[in-house]
């Protein structure tokens, strides 16, 4: 048997680092061909690393939260024996029978013998479920290695990250789900099949919370997304001097059209919330105020103005905030926006979204929802120059046409980075976007 060294892959996209953000394996564990050995992340994108060969862990590269650089050590496995060109394995004559024909390739069986080492527990399970050795190792003639098949107790489930951040949403155990992917790994086709067939999991019984001694302590590792999130916020103050306005909306009028648009046309077009709303009122305010919608290259000291609005939803998701991006929401009507931000947010919290979908926003929109508060100071994306927060909204007393009324209304906070954006600007954005809020009918005035 042979070591190989398995390095950090070439992304693309001029990456020239990456973090290790989960192990899929330890050193002593037994791997299969295309098996995922760790999660690395780019920027906002995690990626899996498969295994290139079937064999056994001997050597990690690296910790946790670890940055390796591309081409660097990431892993070593001992190969098990394998398929060479012409029948021969590593380092001995071929013992070749006749050639059989494994998924459309022309394959050509050797032999299992003790010496080989294949016929050890060991080896079989770290062949892949396709392999023709796999299936010549079965305990007797009839048995196979069944593509579709549980994973063994003990063994960690081959999946991808976003198989896996769904199978803990629907409250799956990923060991009971069959496996049709290559090398056993669970594909999204799967867990939907298993999903189908099976009854809901009963809810798990409540536990009481641990008692924590006084003056215990817990450290908790800030990797992955987490570490981008806080880098990139740390970057964005301390770069940008944040300027903050805000205002009080009165969204009544708004929210009795939102009503009535729901109840005729929610059932065929979907369901309309706020939020396609307010994007359509930012991409008016900007037609007068375009200088909000831009990026700010402070190094080179020049500001880029974007015609088209790229508009940045910032999102909660389990692993953290991000931003997918409704590209060009200056072309879309009301419910093309509305389906376009369902669509990105529920990319983004399955572990779906990809790089240029969380990439090129020019201006972003932050709502906490019905946990939004009274005011807020959201943090810009950096390098843009305005960020538009959303706080919730609440029935008040107000005075319309000189008599009392309750009225329903919000704030908007919205910041600024102030060394291109002016008071008086900001000003003026903000109350272009209230009055087309307030006045919804303007919307959708070309």
């Amino acid at each position: 048997m042979s070591v190989q060294v398995i390095k950090v892959p070439d992304l693309g996209e001029g990456i020239a680092q990456v973090e290790l953000v989960a192990w899929h394996v330890k050193p002593g564990d037994p791997v299969a061909e295309d098996q995922a050995l760790a999660d690395v992340m780019t920027d906002k994108a995690t990626v899996e690393i498969p295994s290139p060969v079937a064999g056994q862990v001997v050597g990690l590269g690296g910790e946790v939260g670890q940055v390796l650089a591309v081409g660097a050590e990431l892993i070593r496995i001992e190969r098990l024996p394998s398929y060479a060109p012409g029948g021969a394995t590593e380092g001995r004559p071929s013992e070749a029978r006749s050639a059989k024909q494994g998924d459309g390739v022309p394959l050509t069986p050797i032999p299992l013998r003790e010496a080989d080492g294949l016929s050890s527990p060991l080896a079989r399970e770290a062949l892949p479920a396709k392999s023709p050795l796999a299936r010549e190792a079965g305990e007797g003639p009839g048995e196979r290695v069944a593509a579709s098949a549980p994973p063994r107790a003990g063994q960690r489930p081959i999946a991808s990250p976003a198989v896996r951040a769904r199978a803990w949403q629907l409250g799956v155990d990923l060991n009971e789900v069959p496996a049709s992917g290559p090398g056993g790994r669970i594909l999204q086709t799967d867990l939907d099949a298993y999903v189908a067939r099976a009854a809901p999991p009963a809810p798990a019984a409540a536990r009481p919370a641990p008692r924590l001694e006084s003056g215990a302590t817990r450290e908790v590792r800030i990797v992955g997304l987490r570490r981008m999130i806080a880098q990139k916020m740390q970057e964005s103050k301390r770069r940008i001097p944040h300027y903050t306005y805000v205002e009080e909306v009165d969204v009544t009028e708004l929210e009795a059209l939102r009503t009535e648009l729901n109840a005729k046309w929610g059932a065929q077009r979907g369901h309309l919330t706020l939020l396609p709303f307010l994007v359509l009122a930012i991409v008016r305010a900007v037609r007068e105020f375009p200088q909000v919608n831009a990026r700010f290259d402070d190094e080179a000291g020049v500001v880029t103005e974007f015609d088209a609005v790229h508009m940045g939803i910032a999102t909660q998701t389990d692993a953290g905030l991000m931003v997918p991006v409704v590209r060009d929401a200056q072309a879309r009507d009301l419910w093309s926006c509305a389906a376009e931000v369902g669509r990105l947010a529920a990319a983004a919290r399955s572990g779906k979204a990809v790089r240029d979908e969380l990439s090129g926003s020019t201006i972003t929109i932050t709502s906490l929802g019905r946990l939004g508060g009274i005011v807020s100071t959201p943090v810009i994306n950096h390098p843009e120059v305005a960020i538009v927060g959303v706080n919730r909204i609440a029935t008040r007393p107000a005075i319309v046409n000189g008599t009392v009324a309750a009225r329903q209304v919000m704030n908007l906070s919205s910041s600024f980075d102030h060394r291109v954006i002016d008071g008086a600007l900001a000003a003026g954005f903000v109350q272009c976007v209230r009055g087309a809020v307030e006045r919804p009918a303007t919307l959708f005035i070309p």
